[in-house]
């Protein structure tokens, strides 16, 4: 019987101690938060705003050929186009059929997921966007993780895509989809910002000292894996192979239009090996040893033997390097060592 009542008290005991260690864990993540700057109310969003074709938004000359563009790059009429300036600079998110879009200039960066509704502008947290889900939980706008509310911990799925010029992608696909301006002057516009705000830079913690905090990056996740491969602006044209997360990738660079992009080496049961040709066309600056066909940044053969066919897309978002290393303070660096490694 006294063995008995002494193991009922070690089960309070021990349930006691894992109900303190959840409180502490949960006071931990709450404080984790504790540096967001909230201000739910200082964009509106925009939801499924009508389509048309690049093609035929580009002959009403209301868009520049240097005007950023976010691209995604699969699916139906090779993909599509968001001009940023049109349509993102002033809602800052855009809820659509096409996809889920998040505009973060402080962080550098666009963010595409899969379609979803309802999504808003909340406010800063290490100097990286946050967004407010229909159901009140708040999202990393750059890492697309849930971090306060109902679904905390959940992942939005991102969708193949990489940030452009809007001359450069109607050169590629003057055939892909995009948002119809009309004449112009139905969606309000906001200048582009070409430095942190105050608000952003106030939320900003210590910096990583690895790269420069403005340093423009292309930052890759596969399996948990992370990795930041920093992009240099006076080396027109780059291809850099790598292995991540036990899986040969590539990443292409093409400093005249500022994108970058990352892709499998896979293809039909082998495996590429790319580099950047500098006398190919702009259209496609990349070409692979094996079959000599030249590639397009958005992955697809333009010519030689593999014309047609598409490079499978790895999970990947351009931004500066201060976001990514407050979103994954332990990633790697491509050409450094790991951290905690010689």
């Amino acid at each position: 019987m006294r063995f008995q009542i002494l193991a009922r008290k070690a089960v309070v005991i021990v349930a006691s101690l894992a109900s303190a260690g959840h409180f502490l864990v949960a006071a931990a993540q709450e404080k984790s938060i504790a540096g967001l700057l909230q201000r739910p109310d200082l964009f509106q969003p925009l939801t499924e705003p009508p389509c048309s074709y690049c093609s035929n938004q580009d002959r009403k000359n209301l868009i520049d050929r240097d005007d950023r563009v976010i691209a995604w790059i699969r699916g139906a009429h090779n993909g599509g186009a968001v001009p940023i300036r049109h349509f993102l600079s002033a809602p800052r998110v855009i809820n659509d059929t096409y996809g889920l879009f998040f505009y973060d200039p402080d962080g550098g960066y666009v963010a595409a997921y899969k379609k979803d509704y309802g999504y808003k502008f909340y406010g800063w947290l290490n100097g990286v966007m946050i967004v407010e889900g229909r159901d009140g939980t708040l999202w990393s706008a750059l890492r697309g993780e849930a971090i306060k509310g109902p679904l905390k911990g959940s992942r939005l799925e991102r969708i193949p895509s990489f940030v452009t010029d809007w001359g450069y992608w109607n050169m590629l696909h003057p055939e892909s989809t995009t948002y119809d301006l009309f004449d112009g002057k139905k969606y309000p516009q906001a200048a582009l910002p070409t430095d942190i705000s105050a608000d952003a830079r106030g939320t900003i913690g210590k910096a990583d000292p690895r790269l420069d905090t403005m340093a423009n990056v292309l930052g890759v996740e596969i399996g948990g894996v992370v990795k930041a491969f920093p992009l240099n602006d006076k080396i027109e044209r780059a291809c850099y192979m790598d292995e991540v997360g036990g899986e040969k990738i590539c990443v292409f660079w093409y400093a005249p239009t500022h994108t970058a992009v990352a892709f499998s080496v896979g293809l039909e049961d082998k495996n590429l090996t790319f580099y950047a040709d500098d006398i190919s066309p702009e259209t496609a600056p990349i070409k692979d040893n094996e079959t000599g066909t030249r590639w397009s940044l958005a992955g697809r053969g333009i010519d030689g033997a593999l014309r047609g066919s598409e490079l499978r897309w790895i999970n990947s978002i351009q931004c500066r390097w201060y976001a990514w290393a407050a979103e994954y303070p332990n990633c790697e660096v491509f050409g450094q060592a790991t951290p905690g490694h010689p």
